[in-house]
């Protein structure tokens, strides 16, 4: 059975659907309950679960993720809204000593299954704490599973899938594309979806492999059509784990390509895109036919409403780098 949904409401519906199979999974957040959140993404889940499993909180992100850690402990699976990427700061510490380290610390004996959710992104004309893109201070944090989604079927399934996960998962979902629809399979189960920590070729090419995730999918695809048309044919990646990454579709594209460009919108001093280039350096060296590129957002805090189209990659500047690909 397929329907077409937008990104948000599939979220929505993969959330209603964990909480129906699970007592123990339970909603947290400012705003989500009565309002059904800023984005209308857990809208009507109060009203259908009761306010003892869709909690609206107080606006204290420390004091939501320190609560979800003490209801993992007694064994819930909270799942926790962060109303947008800049208000996550306040809770970093309990995210990255807390609640990335306890699983470890007791050997195993207590996991985690916390899902923090944080809409991320720019592109919505809202000042800088509403349109960073922070994950890669979670993705260097060990103990965390980082997620991005960029469709509609991938939100349902994945957001199911990391509230089945034991260990604490950070769960990016892109802002602008809230409203873009898509086709779901709602039919199988978990263990039919792709696993949660893979990557995807969505679209095979000869010539330059392109990497992508959440928000910039939909740039790369933009590109590769765009490209297509020039008579160049870009393998499109979504990456979506960024912790732990999967990189073996990445190194076989690369093999057959010979060049890479990498493509995100978080600054690119120290960016995910970075650690993709090491990795592809160290096991892909004798294939590459120029070096790898990143297409990113700049190395400046995010800039007023009426710039962020200047900073955001857009599809002249992965057709650039493309295009520099072949210069060297």
């Amino acid at each position: 059975m397929t329907d077409t949904l937008r990104i948000g409401g599939a979220i929505g519906a993969g959330l209603r659907k964990a909480m129906e199979d699970d007592p123990k999974v339970l909603i947290m957040g400012e705003d989500v309950g009565k309002l059904g959140g800023v984005f209308r993404v857990t809208d009507g889940l109060q009203k259908d679960f009761g306010e003892d499993r869709v909690i609206d909180t107080p606006l204290a992100e420390s004091g939501i993720v320190g609560t979800a850690i003490g209801l993992a402990i007694r064994g819930y699976r909270p799942v926790v809204e962060i109303q947008f990427n800049g208000f996550v700061y306040p809770a970093f510490d309990q995210i990255v000593s807390q609640l990335a380290k306890m699983h470890n610390r007791s050997q195993g004996t207590v996991p985690m299954p916390v899902v923090v959710r944080i809409p991320c992104g720019g592109g919505i004309g809202a000042v800088e704490h509403h349109s960073e893109s922070p994950e890669a201070y979670f993705a260097h944090t060990a103990g965390l599973k980082c997620v991005s989604v960029s469709n509609p079927h991938d939100a349902y399934w994945k957001i199911q899938q990391a509230i089945a996960s034991d260990d604490p998962v950070i769960f990016f979902e892109p802002l602008r594309r809230y409203q873009e629809k898509g086709e779901v399979d709602l039919s199988g189960t978990l263990a039919d979806a792709d696993p949660l920590l893979s990557a995807k070729v969505e679209r095979a090419g000869d010539h330059v492999t392109v990497v992508a995730w959440g928000s910039m999918m939909k740039v790369a695809h933009d590109a590769a059509g765009a490209a297509a048309d020039e008579g160049r044919q870009l393998e499109v990646i979504n990456l979506r784990a960024l912790s732990p990454m999967d990189m073996e579709p990445i190194y076989a594209s690369v093999r057959k390509t010979g060049r890479l460009v990498v493509v995100h919108e978080a600054p690119s001093n120290v960016g995910i895109a970075s650690e993709i280039a090491t990795r592809v350096s160290q096991e892909c060296f004798y294939s590459l036919e120029s070096p790898v590129l990143r297409v990113t957002g700049y190395d400046t805090p995010y800039p007023a409403a009426r710039l962020e189209e200047e900073y955001l990659p857009d599809l002249d500047r992965v057709l650039d780098a493309v295009d520099r690909t072949f210069t060297y």
